[in-house]
């Protein structure tokens, strides 16, 4: 097998993860199971309801029962993976660790996206919507609720930095900021899809870039942290005398 062949089988058994604590004995998780490999590998055009329900082990008619639409189906795949994904991303920004290790654990999170085709997934519906009004109106709130929890680590990242004596001028709010990471994120996703190799070299070193610049705000942090730890002592100490 070769090495991409190899790479594809991975992925495909990471993204079928997703899903793998409803696919248990249950005819509705088997079903988003198998038209996610099958928008993952073939695309939204070509999804096909018969071969879903092949992949599933069940009968089609079952899709229509459960789903009704196959643009209600593919919603219901996102919306089984988005919240799963989203609950992953609030977790690692609600953890103690420091904001470039956040940042370089984002990095490996996407990678794993990329490989299990849910990035493709997200794309061939975003691709979709262009054409098809009711899709857009229920896929553009996915986009918005990742975005909010990209401008959540970004306000914290700001708050840290104010704290730590260094306030950036008006125009870079956490919004701005966030904007452009989020909207950097979604053109390296299509980039990454359509193959563009030699725009992979520039999008590691923008990240890489983005990187250093939270290990500065993590060292500020740090070096706050350590000249209060006298203070809150000296404060400790006073409140026993008394």
């Amino acid at each position: 097998m070769k090495h991409h062949e190899k790479a594809a089988a991975a992925g495909s058994a990471r993204g079928s993860r997703l899903f793998e604590d409803i696919q248990q004995g249950d005819t509705k998780g088997k079903i988003l199971g198998a038209a996610f490999r099958k928008l993952a590998s073939s695309g939204y055009a070509n999804l096909s309801v018969r071969e879903i329900a092949k992949d599933a082990g069940v009968n089609h008619a079952l899709i229509n029962y459960h789903f009704h639409t196959k643009d209600q189906l593919v919603l219901a795949v996102l919306d089984a993976a988005n919240q799963r994904l989203l609950e992953r991303q609030r977790r690692m920004y609600d953890a103690p660790a420091g904001f470039a290790e956040k940042w370089a654990q984002a990095r490996r999170f996407y990678e794993q996206d990329l490989a299990s085709g849910f990035v493709r997934v997200q794309a061939e519906l975003l691709a979709a919507s262009f054409s098809n009004p009711g899709l857009r109106e229920k896929f553009l709130p996915h986009v918005e609720a990742w975005k909010n929890v990209v401008r959540g680590g970004v306000r914290d990242a700001l708050d840290t930095l104010e704290a730590s004596g260094e306030k950036l001028p008006p125009p870079f709010t956490a919004e701005a900021i966030a904007t452009w990471v989020s909207d950097f994120w979604l053109g390296m996703e299509f980039e990454n899809l359509l193959g563009a190799e030699p725009e992979r070299g520039a999008h590691r070193a923008a990240l890489d870039a983005m990187e250093h610049l939270l290990k500065y705000v993590d060292r500020l942090a740090q070096k706050r942290a350590r000249a209060a730890r006298p203070a809150r002592r000296r404060a400790s100490q006073g409140r026993r005398d008394a």
